[in-house]
Order: C-alpha cells, then structure tokens, then sequence
C-alpha cells in the first residue's frame, strides 16, 4: 500500500499544478514514488547511509604517504592522463571537485595532471618520484570499509560473435536506448533531492503516470519490446548478451573479419543485484571459487534455470554502437590497468590515484593463487551501477585473455589514494 505524502510535499505539489499542468500529471506520480517506493531505484534522500564526499577521502601527512611503486613500469599512464586532461578541458575552468573537506577547481585539476605528467617524462627513479610527491602533492586515502580497505574487482572488452541481423544462429538483441524511457531529475522539483540520481521511468500508456521502466523479467518477455527499441546487434548467446550488460562495453565478431563496437547508452534504472552472490547463497556455487567464468559454467550447464537466475538481477543494460573506445562515464578512453570506476557521488571525476592491491603473472596466469601483490598509478575515468561507497573500484583490464581472466577473477582487498597538487601559496 502507498503511504500518504507529507503534508508540506503535498503544498508544494498543489503549488506545482497551477504553475504547470502537465509537468505536475508527471511529478505527483514521482513524488509518490519517492515516498513510498525509493528503494526500487536505490535512492535514499536524507538517509544516513548515503555516502558523503566529506568522509569518503581523509587527507594524509607526508609521512604517512604510501610508498609510489609503479609495478607497471608507468606503461600506458601518460595516454589515461591526456584522457583525463581532455575532460577536464571541456568543462567550466571553475568547476569543482571535492577532496574530503577540500574544493579544487578543473583549472587546477588540469594543472595538477600537466604537473604529474611533466615529471613522468623525466623518467624519476622511485627516490625521486617519492619526494617529488612529498613536495608538490597532496595525498588522500579512501576511507575504504571499517579495516580502511577497498575491495578491487575489474571489468574488461569482450568479443562476443553476433550479426546485424537476425538469423537462425544470431537470435538474442542488443537492445538501444528505447524510445520512451525517460529520465527524471528530481532536484529540478525540489533541492531536497540535490545529489540524488536521477529516476528511470516510463510513462504507463493507459494511466498516463510515470512507474518504475520494465525490469529485465519483463523486457525479456515483452513480445513487442522491439518496437520500443531497436536492436543495434543480434548476439548467438544469451550468456554472452549478459555478460556484455555487465561490463558495459564490448566487440561483437560479424564473421566477415569485421568487428562492430558497442557501448553503453543507458539503463532501466532498476537496481543491480549480483546473480553470483545469488548463486552462492543458493549452494549452487562456493563462495572461493566464485568467478565469471564460473558463472558462465554454471549457466550453460543449466538453461533451464537461466530465467530464475538472470532475472535475479533486474537491471537491464542498453547500447549504442560508436567507433573507438571503450569510453568510461566521462566520456573518454579508458586504458588498461590506467583506469578504474568509482562511486562519481564521493569521489572526484577525473582525479589521478595510486592503488595497492594483487595481480597475477601476466604468463602464469592460472592458477588464481598465484597472484602477486602490485602497486601502480591509476585515473578515476568511469564508474557503475555496482560500484556504490567508499569501498568499491572497478579496474578496466583491456581486451585480451589476460584481462578477461584477470577481470573475471579480481576480487582483491586493497589501498586507493587520490593525488592533487598543492594549491599555490597565497
């Protein structure tokens, strides 16, 4: 049953319908459902739970810096950071990112990064790069979970086959964005919901109101969801079309030698849920050997159960296809093991970081025991539906088969700092 809306929300929605008739019809129906059925969109206004970006990040003295090994050899870092220098070259001069109490501006991110870079191409023995950073930068740890840790996970580029067209062996769509999913920025109606995302909804054809968009349960079992939205590409497997919605990104092999890109271009809205958390709790699959490719297994081992357990997961991934990339949220590349995702609600766009955690051996790849610890610069380029707190990040490992293991496999405890230069004296 809905509960009745507060007595000063229904004064401003009054006020609302002799403003504007039918953006009112729109915004009770989305008030309505803020009140008494967030949850279904996983926003909480005015919860304690929800993460802030003053707590999120705690500034370092220099002599609690980490100490800045680059295991990688810096390969690839100075292309992620023209990445994130072209970002921050689009937006407002005077934009601001928020570091724990502290505000940078986008000029003096752009700064910072022509700084760091600069020093790179002195090629620093490790000596010189640490007190560099002591000098010149600022270093903030992510709060991490209660032990001050972060959980890293990665995602990749897969190669899925697939046709633009649909036949016998191509029968699963590649949905695009569909036609009448709109998006509701409820901060726009009141600053109540300043910071909160935005709702993705449809507007119900014989009730006229907004609800929730169709969960994957039910887009899967529309017949006619294809006049809705166009499919971009027909895939051979549905496992493979799954696993393409949860890394966001991928290339579909056309058989003719040609390769088709395609990206993420929205969501349903409705909230991700884990289907190998949902495995593990059903002993279906244990807990240390829980892995994408595990889930894979299991799936084609057991069609028959394919609807309980996808469906499990209600978020639905659309795509566009687009030349280059893969792209991250902000729009730009993102490079392997140079890029990770973050909560974008607390931690700043953009922002150079360093990360301690494990990778394996780039020949001895099996088993998963092999890994070895690592540390290496990184930039803060995209972010996920299930990449949510403090203690989450989500490493971009490439497209070749060690970054599809390393991606399915990664579910490594570790330390994540932001870096920023020094705001000049004044």
């Amino acid at each position: 049953m809905q509960k009745p809306l507060p007595k000063n929300l229904t004064s401003r929605i009054k006020l609302m319908n002799k403003m504007h008739k039918k953006i009112s019809l729109i915004c009770i129906r989305v008030l309505a459902l803020v009140a008494a059925a967030c949850f279904f969109f996983g926003c909480h206004p005015g919860s304690k739970e929800t993460p802030s970006q003053l707590n999120s990040l705690k500034q370092l003295t220099p002599r609690h810096y980490p100490l800045f090994i680059d295991t990688l050899d810096f390969k690839g870092l100075t292309a992620s950071i023209d990445h994130s220098l072209s970002y921050f070259k689009k937006v407002p001069l005077q934009r601001k990112y928020q570091y724990g109490k502290q505000i940078y501006t986008a000029a003096h991110m752009i700064r910072s990064l022509e700084t760091f870079k600069a020093f790179l191409e002195k090629e620093p023995s490790t000596a010189a790069l640490n007190e560099f950073i002591q000098t010149f930068f600022i270093v903030y740890a992510a709060a991490g979970n209660q032990d001050g840790e972060v959980l890293f996970t990665g995602y990749f580029e897969p190669t899925y086959e697939g046709s633009l067209t649909r036949n016998d062996d191509a029968v699963y769509p590649l949905y695009g964005r569909p036609d009448d999913l709109v998006e509701i920025d409820l901060s726009a109606f009141s600053d109540q919901f300043k910071g909160q995302k935005r709702l993705v909804a449809r507007v119900d054809d014989s009730t006229k109101r907004v609800v929730p968009y169709f969960s994957r349960g039910q887009i899967n079992t529309l017949e006619d969801f294809h006049t809705r939205s166009e499919p971009v590409v027909w895939l051979k497997s549905r496992v493979d079309r799954f696993f393409l919605e949860i890394q966001g990104s991928g290339r579909i092999d056309l058989g003719n030698g040609d390769l088709l890109r395609v990206h993420y271009a929205g969501s349903n809205g409705n909230a991700y849920r884990s289907v190998g958390r949902y495995l593990i709790e059903k002993n279906e699959i244990l807990k240390e050997n829980m892995s994408m490719q595990a889930i894979r297994t299991w799936l084609e081992f057991h069609p028959q159960r394919m609807d309980e357990v996808l469906h499990h997961n209600e978020s639905f991934v659309f795509f566009k296809t687009e030349a280059g990339g893969p792209y991250g949220s902000l729009g730009v590349e993102v490079t392997a093991f140079r890029s990770i995702a973050t909560d974008s609600r607390i931690f700043p766009k953009g922002a150079l970081c360093f990360m301690q955690s494990q990778l394996p051996d780039t020949i001895r790849i099996n088993p998963i025991k092999e890994w070895e610890k690592a540390s290496f610069f990184v930039m803060n380029q995209d972010t996920g539906g299930a990449i949510r707190g403090p203690s989450r990040a989500d490493l971009f490992c490439g497209n070749n088969n060690y970054a599809g293991f390393t991606a399915g496999h990664m579910n490594q405890y570790g330390k994540l700092f932001f870096l920023v230069l020094k705001p000049d004296p004044e």
